[in-house]
């Protein structure tokens, strides 16, 4: 089976147009309502799991995409409202414990 090629789910963006690195928490804002046929699948899968804070880094997990395909459609979500990001203290940015924090999250999921 063939599944969609990653620039396909970003319209050819290779870029956020929103800023976020592997531990920006992302939940969904509870404001508007947007269906899936408005958004596409990966936008509409990643909202539904956004109903809990979830980093970005857990986020590219748990949808079985690349990292930069998971920001640029986090970032659809942001501009549209319906996602909210906060941006971690670049301090814990190089936390050898936050950092295998995330990566034993992201474990659970490969």
């Amino acid at each position: 089976m063939f599944g969609v090629r990653p620039y396909a789910m970003t319209s050819g963006r290779t870029q956020p147009s929103t800023p976020l690195d592997l531990l920006s928490l992302v939940r969904a804002s509870g404001k508007g309502m947007i269906t899936s046929n408005q958004l596409g699948f990966e936008h509409a899968k990643a909202l539904a799991l956004c109903q809990t804070p979830t980093s970005v880094a857990e986020m590219a997990g748990r949808l079985r995409r690349p990292v930069t395909v998971t920001k640029v459609v986090l970032s659809d979500l942001i501009e549209l409202g319906v996602v909210i990001a906060k941006l971690t203290p670049t301090e814990y940015s190089n936390d050898p414990a936050v950092l295998e924090a995330v990566i034993d999250g992201l474990r659970k999921y490969v």
